[in-house]
């Protein structure tokens, strides 16, 4: 039965910093701050209605009462107050046996996501790349031990790549999220594999933390990140860090192709060069 995240799980998630939230994780800054949150000051009813609605992100599908109780390790008592409380709000639907998230939630993060300028200026170089290549391409940052896509081109094939703008994936078994983990410094790499959940989505999947950390030390020397059907059967993904002028990472850039189109060797001959032009264009155009 799923439960709730834990303590060192938490704690690696918390710490992305409103400063550092466009793509950098320190493992252990939160832990003082948290210790410092007195009890007064905690809204314990806010943080489990926040939980519930982070459960719908990680399954992505429509779940019971007794589902989302499991999900987030609540009663089922108290998971249905916040149910019908969200309900009530507009944040969530339900037919009386299954409950979903409504489109209002995507106010609490569009806002957000607006505001972050680098992207409106690299979504027209990930448009032409996405002409060129013909297939989708993304972009994400870092939010702990998940990554978010803040902007996305979609392809126009039969067999294409969706990626909706907000969603999350566990960063593990995602070019972008191994690109933006590789890009921590390595100090931080103990608590991140620490924390890692290496739970398999296919028979490609790493599942082995030595493994893991040998392929954050590739990723890092190579400077980018390709996996193959770790995700999602029938799946390559081909990562590269996206950095403003300073050399400071804010984020990634990102082409999947199916399996059906490409093979390892053409990702990396074919469509890497076209990635790093389109990142350095990028690059060029940011200011700071």
């Amino acid at each position: 039965m799923p439960k709730s995240a834990s303590p060192e799980v938490s704690r690696a998630k918390a710490s992305v910093s409103s400063e550092n939230r466009l793509g950098t994780v320190d493992p252990d800054q939160s832990l003082d701050d948290q210790d410092k949150l007195s009890s007064r000051d905690f809204v314990s009813s806010l943080s489990r209605g926040l939980s519930i609605l982070s459960s719908f992100s990680r399954t992505s599908r429509k779940m019971t009462l007794s589902e989302v109780a499991a999900e987030t390790d609540m009663s089922r008592a108290t998971v249905r107050r916040f149910l019908l409380t969200l309900v009530k709000d507009g944040y969530v639907v339900t037919d009386g046996k299954l409950f979903d998230l409504t489109p209002k939630v995507l106010d609490l993060g569009f806002s957000v996501l607006s505001k972050i300028g680098v992207w409106d200026r690299a979504r027209p170089f990930m448009e032409r790349l996405s002409e060129q290549t013909g297939e989708s391409c993304t972009a994400a940052i870092l939010d702990g031990l998940e990554v978010v896509y803040v902007a996305g081109v979609q392809a126009h094939n039969i067999i294409s790549v969706g990626i909706t703008v907000g969603s999350r994936q566990s960063a593990f078994y995602t070019a972008n999220g191994r690109v933006l983990l590789a890009g921590q410094p390595e100090e931080y790499w103990d608590a991140i594999i620490a924390n890692a959940r290496l739970v398999p989505r296919t028979q490609h999947s790493v599942t082995n933390k030595t493994d893991f950390r040998q392929i954050l030390e590739q990723v890092r020397d190579d400077g980018w990140s390709l996996v193959d059907q770790e995700l999602e059967l029938g799946l390559l993904s081909l990562a590269i860090p996206l950095r403003y002028r300073s050399g400071v990472l804010a984020g990634s850039i990102n082409i999947a192709v199916p399996s059906i189109r490409a093979t390892p060797e053409i990702m990396v001959d074919t469509y890497l060069p076209k990635l790093r032009e389109t990142a350095e264009q990028i690059q060029m155009s940011l200011a700071r």
